[in-house]
Formats: C-alpha cells, sequence, structure tokens
C-alpha cells in the first residue's frame, strides 16, 4: 500500500500586471484553484486620529529635534 500526503499551500502573487491578471485568473480556475481576494483591514480611527494630530503639530513648529547622539543614548549604543 501507497500512503500519499497532499499538502494544501496559499500562493501569494504580488505585482501583477492588470493585463496579466485575466490569464492568471483563467490558470487557476483550469487547475482547480480557489482564488480568493483578501479582505483590507482599516486602521484604528484612533490611531489615525493620533497621527494626524501629532503631524499637524509638527507642521506648526511643535515637536523637538534631537541629534543622533540622543537617539544612540536613548537606544543604549
Amino acid at each position: 500500500m501507497i500512503g500519499l500526503k497532499f499538502k494544501v499551500m496559499d500562493i501569494v502573487l504580488k505585482n501583477v500586471k492588470k493585463k496579466d491578471l485575466a490569464v492568471i485568473k483563467s490558470l487557476a480556475k483550469a487547475l482547480g484553484f480557489e482564488i480568493d481576494k483578501p479582505e483590507e483591514k482599516a486602521y484604528n480611527p484612533e490611531f489615525v486620529k493620533e497621527i494626524l494630530a501629532a503631524a499637524e503639530e509638527v507642521r506648526n513648529g511643535g515637536g523637538k529635534e534631537i541629534s543622533m547622539e540622543e537617539i544612540r543614548k536613548m537606544c543604549g549604543i
């Protein structure tokens, strides 16, 4: 008796040209692959609000300039 193990793997394609997408989808369908489009997760609105407020504060002259030496000290390097 011969035992076969089949593994399932996810394949992620990045930087696919729009013109090639139809061909890739067609090939995947012909091979019986399942195609999922990952759902995009939104940023936490409170986090976005904090970042935008900090950016605005810097644009209005807020913030503090620090040297590389100060950064090294803070990091313990």
